[in-house]
C-alpha cells in the first residue's frame, strides 16, 4: 500500500467539490485553518462555486477538477469539500493511476467513500475524515486535529471508547477498510471493490431506514464480504428511521450484531467515526490494531 508523503508548511493542497453543491461561505472556517494555522496554500477548484441541479457542476466539470488535482505535481493533497451525492458518477471519468507514481492524500468521507475505496483497490492509502465544509461546525476540534496529525505525519494517539454491551472481545491487526455502508455496498462487483479478507472493516451511515440497514448487512453477508474480516468497527449510524406502521423491533447496533453473530472476530461499537462528531480521521489501507475488552475498545496505529 502506497502511503502519500507527509505535508509540510508551504505545500499546496486542493479543495474541490466532487459531489453536491453548497454555499461558498461555508468554507471560510476551513480556509482559515488550512491557510493560517496549517500554513498551506490552497488551490480552489472551480466546482466550489458551481451548481448544476443537485451537483457542484456537471459531471464533466467535477471530473476535470479532480483530474487536474490528481495530475498537478505541485498539489500534495486533495480535499473533497463535502459529500452529498455525485462522487460515484466520476469513477469512470477520472484516471486515478497517476497517484501510483505521484501519491497524495485524498481526504473525505460519506459519499467520498467510493473514491477512497477505488484508491485502496489501486494500492493507495487515503484518509477518511472531516471535510472542509464541516470545519465550521461546533465541537469538531478533535476531528480536525486527528486529520492534521495524519496529513503532517505526526504521531497519532490511540482512539479509545468505552465498552458497549454488544462488543465482542479480542485483538486483531490488519489494514483498515470501509466508510459509508451504503456506498461500500455499491462498490460490489465493480473495479472499486476491495477484498476485505484480513481487514479491519469500519462502517457508518446516515438517514437510512432500519429495514435498509438490515438488507445491506444481509447482502454483505451473502456476498461473503463479512466472513473473513480481521475485526469489525461500528461507527455512528445517525438519523436512522423506523417504519411507524411496521416497526423493525431492533436498534441499528442489534441489527449489525445479528448479521455477524456466527463469526468470531472482535467487534466494537460506538467507534468515533460517522456523520456526527467525533469523526476521527482513519487511514484507509494502512494497518491498525483493535483491542476490545470488558472496559474499553482501543484502536492503535
Amino acid at each position: 500500500m502506497l502511503t502519500p508523503p507527509s505535508l509540510r508548511p508551504g505545500d499546496t493542497v486542493a479543495i474541490l467539490a466532487p459531489a453536491s453543491p453548497f454555499a461558498y461561505d461555508d468554507l471560510q472556517a476551513a480556509f482559515d485553518v488550512i491557510r493560517n494555522d496549517w500554513q498551506l496554500t490552497v488551490w480552489e477548484g472551480e466546482t466550489l462555486q458551481l451548481h448544476a441541479g443537485g451537483f457542484a457542476g456537471t459531471d464533466a466539470q467535477r471530473a476535470a477538477d479532480l483530474q487536474y488535482a490528481i495530475n498537478e505535481p505541485s498539489i500534495k493533497a486533495i480535499f473533497a469539500a463535502r459529500g452529498g451525492y455525485g462522487s460515484y458518477r466520476l469513477i469512470e471519468l477520472v484516471d486515478f493511476t497517476p497517484l501510483l507514481t505521484q501519491p497524495k492524500w485524498l481526504v473525505g468521507f460519506s459519499d467520498v467513500t467510493v473514491l477512497l475505496s477505488h484508491c485502496q483497490q489501486l494500492g493507495l492509502a487515503t484518509l477518511h475524515g472531516i471535510m472542509p465544509r464541516g470545519f465550521r461546525l461546533p465541537q469538531i476540534e478533535q476531528d480536525i486535529e486527528t486529520l492534521r496529525q495524519w496529513l503532517f505525519g505526526l504521531k497519532v494517539p490511540p482512539y479509545t471508547v468505552k465498552a458497549h454491551q454488544l462488543n465482542r472481545n479480542g485483538q486483531a491487526t490488519g489494514p483498515l477498510a470501509g466508510g459509508n455502508l451504503s456506498l461500500l455496498l455499491h462498490t460490489l462487483g465493480t473495479s472499486s471493490e476491495v477484498d476485505w479478507d484480513g481487514h479491519l472493516l469500519f462502517i457508518e451511515d446516515i438517514d437510512e431506514t432500519l429495514f435498509s440497514l438490515d438488507r445491506m448487512m444481509i447482502q454483505l453477508r451473502r456476498a461473503g464480504k463479512l466472513a473473513n474480516l480481521a475485526g469489525l468497527l461500528v461507527g455512528n449510524f445517525s438519523d436512522m428511521r423506523d417504519n411507524t406502521s411496521l416497526p423493525f423491533g431492533k436498534t441499528p447496533a442489534q441489527i449489525i450484531a445479528d448479521s455477524v453473530a456466527t463469526y468470531t472476530y472482535p467487534m466494537a461499537f460506538n467507534v468515533p467515526v460517522g456523520h456526527v462528531s467525533p469523526n476521527l480521521a482513519l487511514p484507509v489501507g494502512l494497518d491498525a490494531t483493535m483491542n476490545v475488552n470488558e472496559i474499553e475498545a482501543i484502536l492503535v496505529f
